[in-house]
């Protein structure tokens, strides 16, 4: 059955494409080939010729041959059928059977040969539901890792906006920043200049005021020296006779007292050069601060909102943020950007009228994607009553007897002690003091649902001098 099929498939086969004869054409000489194939063929000849025989066709538009085409449209339905059906390739039977040992569906004629022998077999329908079943099951974890894979790819398509959304908003606040400072060196510069040019009207309005009476005390002095001079000259008599009167007008302005010269006259250029950048920062100190603590944004909540200077936060509307190890989600809270691990730290916290928050610190090995069963000490302020929390089974949470409602928070980390205390920043009273051993990296931390900012305070840039220069 094979060979005649494949006998017959070849007869009905184009010798130009190898293919089913599509809308066949009958030359003279008996042969036959597709209507497409052949125009193809001529196309490229002078000579309409066969392939096969190279007999020369009388006819340009040969002529169809339409039970050659009738019987390929037959071969065609017969053959689809038969592979709908699927039939056995080697015995043209229906695969009703499957043999679970060569894993694959025969027929009943495989089922009894000597390929089979001692193979067990199962119903086709039963063997489909059942492999079905256990390639489901093994699509499972594909069909999961597909999921994860397209949340993680997902993540990073935000990742990748929030990126430019952070790049823009960073690069406002530093020209936002630079702007304050430039309008500062601004109005320095302008200040310094003006200072400048009053000393110069002044001292220049001094120097001509000298001017001037030097002018009229050389007119009065040049006046008299003619005038001497003149009687010099005259006849005995006549100098004798205005003598007298000659002597008391020298003798007259032999008193007036030598001109000084001008103490203080020229611009004093010490006192506009002399530590000019050092004045200019001193003056600065007025308008710059450093805060101990700055907030990272890449931890915060989805539901916080920073100030652009990264120094409080408050509740506000949910944002769509990219998932990032840092970031903890199920807590509304914000970390420092700076962690410590030796030293003593200290920052207050401007807590204000919020009705609920917790300020502490917080382990940097704690995995932030999971419940936080250890590694943060805090106080809580909530329901008007305040708490130390520290999640140990060694520190219990104590409630804190305290009658104050506080406003400001002072907290300071001594790492090496192992001492984290909490106090009144405005009356400097001890509220609470968590004593542990430190052995990782803490970072400040901060817990809010209040649409009221916490700010973290910041510190006057100060300066003091010792004998040796400044400090």
């Amino acid at each position: 059955m094979a060979s005649a099929s494949y006998f017959i498939e070849r007869d009905l086969s184009c010798p130009v494409c190898q293919d089913i004869f599509k809308d066949p054409v009958l030359l003279s000489c008996s042969h036959s080939f597709c209507k497409s194939c052949l125009q193809s063929w001529w196309k490229e000849k002078r000579i309409h010729e066969c392939l096969i025989c190279k007999r020369r066709s009388s006819r340009s538009d040969p002529p169809s041959n339409l039970v050659l085409k009738n019987l390929c449209e037959a071969f065609l339905v017969e053959r689809d059928r038969r592979a709908s059906e699927a039939l056995c390739s080697l015995h043209f039977e229906k695969l009703k059977l499957f043999c679970l040992n060569h894993q694959q569906a025969v027929c009943v004629v495989c089922r009894d040969s000597e390929k089979h022998t001692g193979h067990r077999f199962r119903p086709i329908d039963e063997a489909a539901k059942d492999h079905r079943g256990k390639l489901k099951e093994s699509l499972k974890p594909l069909q999961e890792k597909l999921k994860f894979l397209s949340q993680v790819k997902g993540n990073c398509d935000l990742t990748a906006q929030h990126i430019k959304v952070q790049t823009q908003q960073t690069e406002r606040q530093i020209k936002k920043e630079f702007k304050k400072l430039h309008q500062f060196l601004k109005g320095e510069e302008e200040a310094r200049i003006a200072a400048l040019r009053k000393e110069e009207e002044q001292k220049s309005q001094t120097v001509k005021e000298k001017i001037e009476v030097l002018s009229r005390e050389i007119a009065a002095l040049s006046h008299t020296v003619r005038a001497t001079e003149e009687e010099l000259r005259a006849a005995d008599v006549s100098f004798l006779q205005n003598y007298k009167a000659a002597v008391e007008r020298v003798q007259l302005r032999s008193l007036h007292h030598d001109p000084q010269l001008l103490s203080g006259a020229l611009i004093d250029e010490a006192k506009h050069l002399g530590n000019l950048t050092f004045n200019i920062w001193n003056n600065m100190k007025e308008m710059v601060s450093y805060t101990p603590v700055i907030l990272d944004p890449n931890t915060a909540g989805s539901e916080l909102i920073l100030s652009d200077d990264l120094s409080s936060v408050r509740w506000g509307q949910r944002q769509q943020l990219p998932e990032t190890p840092e970031r903890i989600t199920h807590l509304s809270y914000v970390l420092g950007s700076k962690g410590f691990n030796s030293g003593t730290h200290s920052w207050v916290i401007e807590v204000g009228d919020n009705e609920y928050w917790e300020l502490g610190v917080l382990a940097g090995s704690v995995q932030r994607k999971e419940n936080v069963p250890s590694g943060l000490w805090r106080i809580r302020f909530y329901n008007g009553k305040y708490r130390a929390c520290s999640m140990s089974d060694t520190e219990p949470d104590t409630d804190l007897p305290v009658k104050r409602t506080f406003q400001r928070i002072r907290v300071h980390l001594d790492w090496d002690k192992g001492l984290l205390s909490f106090s009144d920043s405005d009356i400097n009273t001890h509220i609470h003091t968590f004593t542990h051993t430190f052995t990782d990296t803490l970072f400040p931390y901060i817990n809010s649902v209040n649409e009221l900012p916490l700010k973290v305070l910041p510190l006057k840039v100060q300066h003091r001098f010792y004998t040796g220069g400044l400090v």
